[in-house]
């Protein structure tokens, strides 16, 4: 059965919900009218919402709608896949479910995030669009079960919002099968940030876990009594 949409009871949202609700209809439109006022009047009258209430939530320039459409791709993977479906999965596979996930969201709207992408690299966009970029990455490792609080915490979002990055470039303009490129793409970035995992891992071992030879001779010269 069929959930009725959010957006039958718009007087009830905040503007940030109404923002994200109708972001994917945005979306939709930006392909053919790119991330404007015009492709955010054509969402209204697609969702049949008060254009001038769709304008007023969405003021402030295409970087308003794309973040909300972000938004509204981070709350559909949490509700996908929330940590207990994802907890009996090695992290390896927990990160690759979490960023697919995110990939086949975007599936049909190559567009519009082509379109989103060059407004994001934009000079004046960037430090939105990197805590944009950290806010994903974060909610990935949160899904994934992660609860560092050290200088993990802060690689584990910085490798994991670059192997996002990168991989949404190839996705962009990927024309293969099934997204078979994009696909063999992120399992070799996957490969590559578990290698750098499992490096760091042993670079930053507390000291009296490594093994020492200094120590070893020093325990053979004068053992313990």
């Amino acid at each position: 059965m069929a959930m009725p949409s959010v957006l039958t009871n718009v007087a009830d949202l905040t503007l940030e919900q109404l923002r994200i609700a109708l972001a994917p209809a945005v979306a939709e439109a930006a392909v053919f009218d790119g991330w404007t006022e015009t492709a955010v009047a054509s969402a209204a009258a697609a969702e049949g919402v008060d254009p001038a209430v769709a304008a007023y939530a969405f003021k402030g320039g295409a970087m308003v709608a794309i973040s909300a459409w972000i938004a509204a791709i981070d709350e559909a993977m949490a509700e996908a896949l929330p940590m207990d479906v994802l907890a009996s999965e090695k992290i390896r596979e927990r990160i690759r479910r979490l960023v697919q996930f995110r990939i086949d969201a975007l599936a049909g709207h190559q567009e519009a995030l082509r379109r989103a992408l060059a407004i994001m690299a934009m000079p004046h966009n960037a430090p939105t669009a990197l805590r944009l970029g950290w806010a994903s990455a974060d909610a990935m490792w949160r899904l994934a079960g992660d609860t560092a609080t050290d200088y993990n915490h802060y690689t584990k979002r910085l490798t994991l919002g670059a192997l996002y990055t990168s991989t949404l470039a190839v996705f962009a303009h990927d024309e293969s099968a099934d997204h078979a490129d994009t696909r063999a793409f992120l399992e070799r970035r996957i490969d590559g940030v578990m290698r750098f995992e499992k490096v760091k891992a042993r670079l930053f071992k507390p000291r009296e876990d490594r093994f020492s030879p200094a120590r070893l001779l020093g325990r053979l010269r004068y053992p313990a009594r």
